[in-house]
């Protein structure tokens, strides 16, 4: 019997290097838990979890002798982790490892929406710029004034790049970071005040549900802008639609989503959103690193090491 579970939507070439390093057995989801049967489910010691769907203390209870779930991805709301710690089981994520294409998806979707680079696109493929001329002018983003709102390991990333374009850095955090002079704000809406752009990258989970929220886009204004690489939870979904819709917000640039993979319809009618399809790690290097976190998080446990990137 496998010490190893692995559920969720592994790749081919990541099956293939879980089956050549730790030979576990492969779950397609995790509604498909009922599946192993008890003597399966009496062997695993560790878990492999890939995927968004929640994982909670009655899946666990399953697996009398689980020590770890290692989550495929930096945030890890999915797991309820304070179940988990009720239990005696550990749980690991993979952080670092993505922040470079996450940031930098963040930086693309925030240049998108500014200059408007879907619609320009279309104006040279449907033969608008021959017939009409050049395209109407849109916004400059450089020298802007953005705020980040959670100074972690990807907002600082983010705020890096976003100094390269010589904007006026501003920030939210539960506390105080050493910076280069940006500038921070205790209170969310007092930031959004503040700022022309507010990226967004925050945890995910019950603290920040709905965290930017309607007064935090009140504040944002008409001029304002939301990027979102976080979770879809973490900002108020209709009052955003609602300001967007009625330009009381200028656009939004947003690879998450409530209820992802069926978003909200409203969202596809709006010429103001960049739509990306939660793909802010998903490039071939980054997504083969995190596997590979993972995995290393998993060997550990059971060679009864020290967990790499421990949660708990």
């Amino acid at each position: 019997m496998s010490a190893i579970l692995a559920i969720g939507p592994y790749t081919d070439a990541e099956r293939t290097a879980f089956a050549a390093e730790l030979k576990p057995v492969f779950v397609g989801t995790r509604d498909e838990l009922e599946a192993p049967d008890a003597a399966t489910c009496e062997a695993v010691k560790a878990i492999a979890y890939k995927g968004h769907h929640a994982f909670g203390g009655a899946e666990m209870d399953r697996f009398a002798n689980l020590g770890l779930i290692a989550n495929f991805g930096v945030g890890y709301d999915a797991i309820d982790v304070d179940a988990a710690s009720a239990r005696g089981i550990k749980v690991t994520n993979t952080p670092d490892v993505l922040n470079d294409d996450v940031a930098d998806l963040a930086v693309a979707m925030w240049l998108m929406q500014g200059r408007e680079m879907r619609q320009a696109e279309a104006w040279v493929r449907d033969g608008s710029w021959g017939e009409k001329g050049p395209v109407p002018l849109n916004r400059k983003v450089s020298g802007g004034t953005v705020g980040i709102m959670g100074m972690g390991r990807i907002g600082r990333d983010i705020a890096d790049r976003l100094a390269a374009f010589k904007c006026d850095i501003h920030y939210h955090a539960r506390s105080e970071k050493e910076t280069p002079g940006w500038t921070y704000h205790a209170d969310p809406v007092d930031l959004a005040r503040s700022v022309d752009f507010l990226f967004v990258a925050l945890v995910g989970g019950p603290a920040t549900e709905k965290y930017v929220s309607k007064e935090v886009i009140a504040a944002l204004g008409d001029k304002g802008v939301v990027i979102n690489i976080s979770r879809g939870s973490t900002i108020d979904e209709e009052a955003m639609l609602d300001a967007l819709e009625s330009g009381a917000l200028a656009g939004a640039g947003l690879d998450v989503f409530v209820g992802e993979p069926h978003l909200n319809p409203r969202f596809q009618k709006l010429d103001n959103v960049v739509l990306q399809p939660h793909q802010g790690s998903g490039t071939h290097e980054t997504r083969a690193a995190m596997a590979k976190l993972q995995r290393d998080n998993v060997a550990a446990h059971l060679a009864g090491d020290d967990l790499l990137t421990p949660v708990n």
